[in-house]
């Protein structure tokens, strides 16, 4: 019989290749054979752990939604670290490249759900915008940025500007000629986007 250890060892590798599977190829066309058969285990199991594949996919959004939160999160708490400089500017971006593999299925599935629309993607966005009011005040109560006149907007524009970066990762790939969340990509897109944030539009980069 199987242990209830190899159980929860099963259900997490089940939500795993899942979310691997619905990243690459889209929920739709995924189907429960199909994750049993990456997860090396039957269908039967994935039902019995998850019952359908409706409560697969949900089990996967909340994977990713806790995994961005727990990132922002950790990303978020600079008070405790010290005085903020440019390069402790919270980002999304900078944080992906830094906490998940490069491997890592979580922004490809993070930008199907947001740009398939549904309870699943709304639910996500109001998640990490909440976060993100969290982060912009956090970051006004120690002095290193202004709430602005509208500071509901401005939260958002900060999200936004990184999701943006997942949803449309691909195309700046292709535009760019180097993936913005490699280490390279980082480099150029992190520079332009701290210039932008503090200078505007007619800043120039420091010079290194």
């Amino acid at each position: 019989m199987r242990s209830i250890g190899d159980d929860r060892t099963a259900r997490a590798r089940i939500r795993d290749e899942a979310l691997r599977l619905f990243a690459d190829r889209g929920t739709d066309v995924v189907t429960v054979r199909d994750i049993a058969a990456a997860a090396g285990v039957s269908p039967a199991l994935v039902l019995r752990h998850y019952t359908s594949k409706d409560g697969l996919r949900d089990a996967v959004d909340e994977h990713v939604a806790a995994t961005f939160e727990a990132m922002l999160d950790q990303a978020l708490r600079p008070a405790d670290t010290g005085p903020f400089d440019d390069a402790a500017l919270p980002s999304l971006t900078e944080m992906i490249v830094r906490l998940l593999p490069a491997e890592s299925p979580v922004p490809g599935y993070l930008g199907r759900m947001l740009l398939a629309g549904g309870r699943p993607g709304s639910a996500l966005f109001e998640r990490l915008y909440a976060v993100s009011r969290d982060a912009l005040a956090g970051l006004v109560a120690v002095g290193f940025a202004d709430a602005g006149a509208d500071p509901e907007v401005r939260a958002a524009f900060l999200l936004v500007n990184d999701l943006a970066v997942l949803t449309l990762r691909p195309h700046l790939t292709a535009a760019l000629g180097v993936d913005p969340l490699s280490a390279a990509g980082m480099n150029r897109w992190g520079a332009e986007v701290l210039t932008v944030y503090r200078s505007g539009l007619g800043g120039d980069a420091p010079q290194t």
